[in-house]
């Protein structure tokens, strides 16, 4: 069996995450604008990972999808990130890793999980308790186009009550494929028939789970690099599914596809995991780069490196805390946290919150991960600061 070391992971996720240097990732480091090109960056970085998880916070300037997508593009508009999915781009949004956007080429591979959903309580069987409302809701979405949930208003549907119970069921029928999402609309969705956004070849060529599960295996460790079996099955929720995820690792090592991996981890830690072969001789190259540590960039706290707290503390040494659900006087470190990534090490966490009125980001807080940071780190957080507030066009209020 193969072995990493930390650093080798650590730096192999970050690459393929698109965090380092281009030469290093393969992926763009600038989008300028909002026009085409930066569009088609924005799809790569997607593609790169599978998914981009949605999240309606905003607080700092933007929400996570902008969040991502701003931490690997320098020179983006984020409003761009709030206007990726239209009818004809080539994404879709599903449940992947949770509510995210997709390439619309993984369509067919969540057919399993559509068909899955028919059967449970959220999804299908809500709706069957509710047949007559999904009725009118598909018959209104056919006749009038379509539809947002703030269309669902109690004058045409009678009662407030019919009206959230319509907002339900569309939400399930959008979980099963019965409809499908076309756009949103200041992050509020926009429901419509799947024949009227999801191109007819890929509607009409689901995938078997026994065939898509390799598929997402391959396009997890697309975006991780190195991983665990419990990483790889978090990536698209596949936990009732584990032992078919490892039936499709043993299959795609006899393939040679892929590689078992043995992560070797502090304090004598030996992590079982997996890797592809072209990435297991990547991060043996990037064992000897040198990445900057005086250029700072802020994360999202549901940035695909981080969203696995077990691995954040494995790779990095940092305890990942997400306290918005926490009342504020138990907080250690803030309401929306933001690490700030300083070449290959996550140094500081900061606390911030956009004022679009006077055109400013403020500091709220501040914490370094060492108790006497150094000049470097302390050059990281400022730059990440300031990068931050110049791409949303505003200053930054220390």
């Amino acid at each position: 069996m193969a072995a990493i070391t930390v650093r080798q992971a650590r730096r192999l996720a970050l690459a393929r995450a698109g965090l380092l240097r281009p030469e290093w990732t393969g992926m763009p480091g600038r989008a300028r604008g909002r026009g085409p090109a930066a569009r088609r960056a924005c799809h790569e970085v997607i593609r790169r990972f599978g998914y981009l998880q949605l999240d309606s916070i905003g607080v700092t300037g933007a929400r996570t999808h902008g969040l991502v997508l701003m931490s690997r593009l320098a020179g983006l508009d984020p409003a761009l990130g709030e206007e990726l999915l239209q009818p004809d781009e080539p994404l879709f949004e599903g449940l992947g890793h949770e509510a995210c956007w997709q390439p619309i080429e993984l369509y067919p591979l969540f057919d399993f999980r559509r068909r899955e959903l028919r059967g449970a309580p959220r999804w299908g069987r809500f709706v069957a308790s509710h047949r007559s409302i999904a009725r009118d809701l598909l018959r209104r979405i056919e006749a009038e186009g379509p539809l947002r949930s703030l269309d669902f208003d109690s004058r045409r549907l009678g009662d407030a009550w019919t009206a959230k119970t319509t907002t339900y069921v569309a939400s399930a029928l959008w979980g099963t494929g019965e409809l499908a999402i076309r756009e949103r609309r200041g992050f509020q969705r926009v429901y419509d028939l799947p024949e009227r956004v999801i191109p007819e070849d890929l509607r009409s060529a689901p995938v078997a789970a026994s065939e898509a599960l390799p598929a997402l295996v391959l396009k997890a460790l697309d975006g991780h690099g190195w991983a665990s079996r419990a990483t790889i099955v978090d990536t698209w929720r596949l936990r009732r599914r584990a032992a078919e995820v490892d039936a499709a690792l043993s299959r795609l090592a006899e393939e040679g596809r892929v590689v078992g991996c043995t992560l070797a981890g502090r304090d004598g830690l030996r992590v079982p995991g997996w890797v592809r072969p072209d990435d297991l001789e990547l991060a043996s190259k990037l064992d000897r780069a040198r990445p900057r540590r005086d250029r700072g960039v802020l994360l999202s706290p549901f940035d695909p490196v981080l969203w696995d707290r077990g691995r954040v503390a494995t790779l990095f040494g940092f305890d990942q805390v997400l306290e918005i659900y926490k009342p504020a006087d138990q907080r250690r470190h803030g309401y929306y946290c933001l690490p700030v990534l300083a070449g290959d090490e996550l140094v500081a966490r900061v606390d911030i919150k956009a004022d679009r009125r006077a055109g400013r980001v403020v500091v709220l807080s501040c914490h370094h991960e060492d108790a006497r940071p150094s000049a470097a780190d302390r050059e990281a957080v400022r730059h990440a600061l300031d990068r931050h507030a110049g791409m949303l066009g505003m200053e930054v209020d220390h």
